[in-house]
């Protein structure tokens, strides 16, 4: 024998067992003049996940796949027909669910005639061993037909070999992994690492977005180089991140089993390439796309702004935005808002009643549609429009949870080369910051509006002369958090006075942990330990917050309390409380290395912590859920005579490891050591008096105020005070916007919509009594929150929805008693919450052929009001001054 032939020979036979071994299968094909049968079978069921015992959507489907090979070329690609054929629909009626028993038998759908031409209309595939090359067919046949023809074909793209590659599908082009064993081929297919043409939105800050947990699993059994059955099974459980128990979950079976033995079909075409070959067959064949076309449902029973208008005279309801039914009234006005005509939102705009307008406007720009966006501009003029109307438009942009570009074109339109009243140019510089901010979270800095919002915020810093200017530009690149900027807001940091110091360390509070670099840090570290000039206590404090909330190196948490041995009494209290606190708190960044450090009995002893100070903080859990940590941290420095220097209280939101400010109130008052006698601290400036207030909602930084200036302004605002509650904020926004297309592997579409508005009316209260020496303040805040959670199937011989709707009512009181008539000053806080009205829709709703049917179930219930025990302290206070008032 030829020694060639026998080496080659050997080498075949290593590389045959080398294969076997592992699990590797032979390349597949189709036969040439013969026709393949599959019986096709398709379960998809639409579900809540907690329903209040009732049934979702349930959907069979039956066919007869047709198969057969139309032409080969000699690298082995072939062109596969495939046809449907005898395809029967069955769903069940909407019906409570029963323990014993299913329900009844399915009903079949009648399928018109126009579906039954295009269901059995061929298509054509260009196949090479498992691997779908190209997708023909009619590029004028229905979406959700075509999109069932993806679906089927996408069961035979499969490769006979184990690996992890991409391919693409009716799902996209998708992450996929292959186990081969014996004559099966097991295909996992990562659903969370697709990618297909965008369709959808969602919000910037993902606690307002939605959970998505999808599976996707496939087993193949291959046979002498034949396919002979498919089992495609997935799930997607999705919900809203903030309530999971309102959640949805789509299964999907679909399986295809080789009926027969294969029998004669259709002779192989003749043809020089696959081109040719299709020119030959009837119909038209343009190459489509594997991944799955989105399909918009038509609302027809959604009310339409045109017909709001006409009976807009009769219309009346009550604005009070912290109830819920002027929350959903919210909703229903974006809806509307969305679908409508420029001239249409123009004309309510108009004959909307004073009382009205604000609300008009807060719903036409979180609508966000180019109409309506249209209509603001020609409606809004910043030369004559009151400027609380103006603020209203401008913090609406800026609360936005998903702005586009053309929103900040206007904002930046409306501010440009304009004669502005202060307080709505400040409020527009702070709002361009969020938005720049939240577009560039989208990955759309490369904007020309938002290059152009950049330059005027930096721009206007460095030509900033005033101080009040340069302060409202760092807040801004506070809302803006483009680590780009850090070293802007370090410089102002470290050299500027108290004021830009302060502003400029508040800016990079704004930032995530990611961009707290070590650069940050040593200059933090420097303003801290005042190793190139003296800073104000609040500064230095705010610089220790951030070492300790970003990811701490123990040097730097023992150097802090170190130090604090030698600051003076009310700020070392202050700190050492904070510390204290973050041991508490499972979530604190800091609470391992504290815990660590806290085993040194050189720090972790009486005399290091028995500071004497009546300063404090406290941090503690408002609501504990499986999806949400809410928060609630009190810090209150005060002078050394016992008058409060500054408060900070915060509400934050924990969920899926995102964090949300959702409001922090900071109250300063400085200048009071004059009035009370006291000496400023060697290197120290004596700060002029004034008293003021600083809010961020939602991660917003807002334009700060100033509750008086000088001794004179005081006493004015005292004496002429009218005695009726102040108020702060009063508005409707939208937290949650999403809408997201899901394509099945069925080739069916489910689409996830939510959307969240929340209504708030927040006034403050101060009663000064100067005979009793006592100052009351009273921040009440009354709120409602709507959340719409919906998913849509469609398919093309059914539509299902099933829909969530919460809604929820609270009110929460802060109340603080400060008595200054001795030595030290004596302050209660109170901070209780009413009981929480709260109810929640499940509905189920479906359309099959002529037969439709809506179920709906509901729940309510009353949460207790409570009140908080801050510490022990103010307890103790508390109960003093409460009682003497009795």
């Amino acid at each position: 024998m030829n020694p060639q032939a026998v080496s080659g020979y050997i080498c075949l036979l290593c590389f045959s067992f080398m294969s076997t071994a592992k699990g590797d299968l032979h390349p597949l094909s189709f036969q040439p003049g013969t026709l393949y049968q599959y019986r096709y079978s398709l379960d998809v069921q639409l579900d809540h996940t907690t329903p209040p015992s009732l049934r979702g959507a349930w959907l069979r489907a039956e066919a007869l796949v047709q198969l057969h090979r139309l032409w080969r070329d000699r690298g082995g690609e072939e062109l596969l027909q495939v046809q449907i054929r005898d395809l029967k629909a069955h769903h069940k009626s909407n019906e409570e669910r029963s323990q014993d028993a299913m329900g009844g038998p399915p009903a079949e759908i009648a399928l018109s005639q126009e579906m039954w031409a295009e269901l059995q209309q061929p298509v054509f595939i260009s196949w090479n061993s498992g691997k779908v090359k190209a997708f023909y067919g009619d590029e004028a046949e229905s979406i959700l037909v075509s999109n069932l023809k993806r679906g089927i074909i996408s069961l035979l793209q499969l490769q006979p070999h184990a690996g992890t590659t991409v391919e693409e599908d009716v799902s996209g082009s998708c992450q996929v992994t292959y186990a081969v064993s014996n004559h099966s081929i097991t295909k996992t297919k990562d659903l969370l690492s697709c990618t297909k043409p965008k369709s959808g939105f969602s919000s910037v800050n993902k606690i307002f977005g939605v959970q998505w947990q999808p599976t996707s699993r496939s087993q193949y059994m291959v046979k002498d180089n034949l396919l002979q059955s498919v089992l495609a099974e997935e799930s997607h459980v999705l919900s809203p991140a903030l309530r999971s128990t309102t959640g949805v979950k789509i299964s999907s079976r679909q399986q295809l089993q080789l009926v027969t033995l294969p029998k004669p079909g259709p002779a192989e075409v003749a043809g020089q390439n696959l081109k040719d070959v299709l020119a030959g067959m009837e119909g038209r064949h343009q190459p489509l796309g594997m991944a799955s076309l989105p399909f918009w449902r038509v609302c027809t029973r959604c009310p339409s702004l045109r017909a709001y208008l006409k009976a807009f005279d009769k219309q009346k309801f009550k604005m009070d935005s912290s109830k819920t039914a002027t929350t959903w009234q919210f909703q229903r006005f974006i809806h509307m808002l969305r679908n409508a005509k420029k001239r249409d939102i123009l004309q309510l705009l108009r004959k909307a009643p004073e009382e009205m307008l604000p609300f008009v406007v807060e719903a036409a720009v979180a609508a966000q549609s180019v109409a309506s966006l249209a209509a603001l501009s020609d409606f809004l003029d910043f030369s004559k429009e009151p400027k609380s109307l103006l603020e209203k438009f401008l913090y609406a942009a800026a609360f936005s949870p998903r702005p586009s570009g053309e929103l900040l074109r206007l904002v930046l339109d409306k501010l440009d080369g304009k004669q502005l009243a202060p307080e709505v140019w400040d409020t527009g510089i702070v709002a361009m910051g969020s938005l720049v901010g939240k577009l560039c979270q989208q990955k759309l800095c490369g904007l020309k509006e938002v290059e152009l919002g950049v330059e005027t915020i930096l721009g206007g810093l460095r030509s900033a002369e005033e101080e009040s200017e340069v302060v409202i530009y760092l807040l801004a690149l506070g809302n803006m958090r483009l680590p780009e900027t850090i070293p802007t807001i370090l410089d102002h940091a470290e050299e500027g006075p108290t004021v830009i110091t302060t502003t400029a360390i508040s800016a990079l509070r704004q930032f995530p942990t990611r961009h707290i670099s070590s650069k940050v840090k040593q200059a933090m570290r420097r303003i801290f330990h005042e190793k190139r000039k003296s800073y104000e206590k609040t500064c230095r404090l705010a610089a220790a917050e951030i070492l300790l909330d970003n990811e701490p190196l123990p040097m730097d948490v023992i150097n802090i309390l170190l130090a604090a041995n030698e600051l003076e009494m009310e700020m070392a209290t202050l700190l050492l409380l904070k510390v204290q606190n973050s041991l508490h708190a499972d979530h604190h960044p800091a609470r391992r290395i504290m815990k660590d450090i806290m085993r040194d009995p050189r720090i972790n002893n009486y005399n290091f912590f028995s500071k004497a100070g009546v300063s404090s903080s406290f941090s503690g859990p408002l609501t504990v859920t499986q999806d949400l940590l809410s928060t609630f941290g009190l810090d209150l420095l005060f002078l050394e005579g016992g008058f409060l220097r500054k408060s900070v209280s915060d509400f934050s939101l924990l969920s899926h490891g995102h964090q949300l400010r959702a409001a922090q109130v900071t109250i300063e008052a400085q200048g009071m050591e004059s009035m009370l006698g006291e000496n400023v601290l060697e290197g120290e400036e004596e700060p002029e008096l004034m008293a003021g207030m600083s809010a961020i909602f939602f991660d917003v930084q807002l334009r700060p105020i100033v509750f008086f200036q000088g001794y004179t302004d005081l006493m004015a605002k005292v004496l002429l005070s009218s005695g009726e509650p102040t108020s702060v904020v009063k508005g409707n926004l939208l937290l949650m916007d999403h809408h997201q297309v899901i394509p099945l592997q069925s080739g069916f579409q489910v689409a996830i919509k939510l959307q969240g508005g929340l209504g708030l009316d927040i006034s403050a209260d101060m009663d000064v009594n100067i005979w009793e020496q006592e100052l009351k303040t009273s921040i009440n805040t009354r709120g409602s929150l709507t959340i719409d959670f919906q998913a849509e199937l469609d398919a093309p011989f059914l539509q299902a929805t099933t829909r969530s709707q919460t809604e929820m009512e609270t009110s929460i009181h802060f109340d603080t008693i400060l008595r200054f008539s001795g030595s030290p000053v004596l302050m209660c806080l109170q901070l209780r919450q009413e009981q929480i009205p709260y109810r929640e829709i499940f509905t189920v709703s479906k359309s099959a052929g002529s037969q439709s049917s809506t179920a709906r179930k509901g729940r309510q219930g009353i949460m207790p009001g409570q009140e908080f025990a801050l510490h022990w302290a103010n307890s103790k206070v508390c109960n003093l001054l409460l009682t003497a008032e009795e």
